[in-house]
């Protein structure tokens, strides 16, 4: 439940949908387990997974869903062999060339026949609605993926006016300008972990990893043009995570002491700790972009 990414988005129309109305909207839309047919299915499931009995979970004004997709394994390859196993055997019995047509028509009998018998795969990708602060936060490193969980809750409520978040001066600039003046703005630290690429396609990529950022190694990339796109920073003294220039939030990782707060809580009662963790969490993540988007400038009324 803790989670490990943001793809955020804000709402470019206000927002507004009670815990009541967003349950019964995405209870339209659940998740059920592929058929022997499905090659996929994708739906809302539990908030909270076993610990919670709702598709909506609420804590402190903000909204935690989840969308659980179910895939079967079915591997091109083994249906392009089965294919051209059968093509071969049908041209041979038949002494002919099998139509386009006829292979398409093969494929599609051949995959049938195989689903029943394919491993399936799930994942969950969970959001966090934050309709005071018109904010939308999906726990995704892949932005199709989010915007895969966006689409079925657009189709669940019926309107979803949201945009990816962006800031009034680019992130690289001021990502670059930090790592220059080797400190970032309060309440966030440099760690030692960056990405600098040069400003034209055709000039290369550095990366660092567990380096003091201050040295001049570093700096001398800067000077030569590159830019800062990704940056290891530290919020708080309770998350870490890393920066992009595209607004995203990579490897996010709670400090042990700050999810310990809630080490208290009803240690016989899972949905009671599962419950105070989230709001531990939905809270701190609120700060921690509120955070970033005062430290960046704020908030690109334009893109809207």
């Amino acid at each position: 439940m803790w989670f490990k990414n943001l793809t955020l988005y804000r709402f470019n129309k206000p927002f507004a949908i009670t815990v009541e109305a967003l349950e019964q909207a995405l209870a339209g839309y659940p998740f059920s387990p592929c058929s022997s047919q499905d090659i996929s299915k994708f739906g809302f499931s539990n908030a909270l997974g076993k610990l919670g009995q709702t598709l909506v979970h609420a804590a402190n004004n903000s909204y935690l869903i989840c969308a659980t997709k179910e895939e079967k394994i079915l591997p091109s390859q083994v249906i392009r062999e089965a294919l051209d196993e059968q093509v071969a055997k049908l041209e041979d019995q038949e002494q002919r060339k099998i139509t386009k047509k006829e292979k398409e028509s093969l494929k599609e009998d051949i995959t049938s026949t195989l689903l029943p018998r394919a491993f399936s795969r799930r994942s969950q990708i969970h959001a966090l609605l934050l309709p005071e602060q018109q904010l939308l936060l999906v726990d995704s490193s892949s932005a199709n993926k989010a915007e895969e969980l966006l689409a079925l809750l657009r189709k669940a409520v019926g309107s979803l006016p949201v945009v990816p978040v962006s800031v009034k001066t680019p992130i690289e600039v001021q990502l670059t300008e930090w790592l220059k003046q080797g400190h970032a703005p309060a309440p966030f630290e440099i760690q030692d972990e960056a990405e600098l690429k040069s400003a034209s396609d055709e000039g290369g990529i550095v990366r660092f990893k567990q380096q003091d950022l201050a040295e001049e190694e570093v700096l001398a990339h800067l000077e030569t043009g590159k830019q800062v796109h990704k940056l290891a920073l530290h919020f708080e003294q309770s998350i870490a995570f890393v920066l992009q220039s595209d607004a995203s939030v990579k490897r996010l990782k709670f400090a042990e002491e700050f999810r310990a707060q809630t080490d208290d809580v009803a240690g016989e009662d899972p949905a009671a700790k599962a419950d105070a963790d989230f709001a531990l969490m939905s809270n701190e993540l609120l700060a921690l972009v509120l955070g970033l988007v005062n430290a960046l400038g704020g908030l690109d009324d334009a893109a809207l």
